[in-house]
């Protein structure tokens, strides 16, 4: 698919990744409503896109159905039609095991990254299966692919995505929309701030020189959409914990284990 006037919306679309997915479908000559929780933070990706009516911004929770589900009128009034949807939006829960984690840590994070991702998708789908192209992308995590100490709802938030996601690919053989699952490995976002976490003792710095840029997961984010691979895994960590999860899965366990020890204590 060439986005050049094509018309996309895309989730997390006010900062991290999803901002920057924002950008570049707009950079490629494409229309995008941007949906995210921060009217602070789309005002800033507006101010920055400088694309007039090529973009329009809303304010949306999408753990909020019947927001949602308004969504597909307000995006086709300002726009028209609706050829691609890209969920980037996402949160992670302070780093615990589960027995320390409250219900309501697991359900929040299941709401924003499982129920909010199924929530766009029925109620854009109806749209995209009627274009005649069209693309699905849901991002999941390097989190679905090995289980990870400390974060383990929301490696289930995100391996349900994987799980949803590879249905509708198996639903859509053949025909629109194209639909991809992205896992991403660790990016250089604001993940930890825009979830309500915080990480004394992090050293940010040092992290980030071995995260993939937002910029850099966008473009590849893109690629899925211009190509209909199916699947994308983006950056070394996850290409390693991806062969590893599928090649020696009772071995990865403990050395992911002994790699986040010390995050968790």
């Amino acid at each position: 698919m060439n986005p050049a006037g094509k018309v996309f919306v895309v989730t997390g679309g006010g900062n991290g990744i999803g901002g920057q997915v924002v950008l570049g479908l707009l950079a490629a000559g494409a229309r995008v409503a941007a949906v995210d929780l921060s009217a602070a933070a789309l005002a800033d990706v507006a101010a920055r896109a400088d694309a007039g009516d090529r973009l329009t911004t809303h304010t949306v929770d999408i753990t909020d159905r019947s927001a949602v589900l308004a969504l597909p009128d307000a995006v086709t009034a300002a726009h028209g039609q609706v050829d691609g949807l890209v969920n980037v939006a996402g949160i992670i829960h302070r780093f615990q095991p589960v027995s320390r984690l409250a219900f309501d840590d697991i359900e929040r994070v299941m709401a924003v990254n499982f129920w909010g991702t199924v929530n766009t998708t029925k109620a854009f789908l109806p749209l995209l299966e009627a274009r005649p192209e069209s693309a699905l992308v849901n991002v999941a995590s390097m989190g679905s692919l090995v289980p990870v100490p400390g974060q383990s709802a929301y490696g289930a938030s995100k391996a349900a995505v994987k799980l949803f996601t590879e249905g509708l690919i198996a639903e859509h053989q053949g025909v629109q929309p194209r639909v991809s699952v992205v896992f991403p490995g660790g990016i250089a976002t604001n993940i930890l701030g825009n979830s309500g976490i915080t990480m004394p003792g992090a050293d940010a710095k040092a992290a980030a020189a071995k995260l993939t840029s937002p910029e850099e997961a966008a473009r590849q984010i893109i690629d899925a959409v211009v190509s209909g691979r199916p699947r994308v895994v983006i950056g070394q960590d996850a290409r390693m914990l991806d062969r590893l999860g599928r090649l020696a899965p009772t071995r990865a366990i403990p050395f992911i284990a002994g790699k986040m020890r010390d995050l968790i204590k």
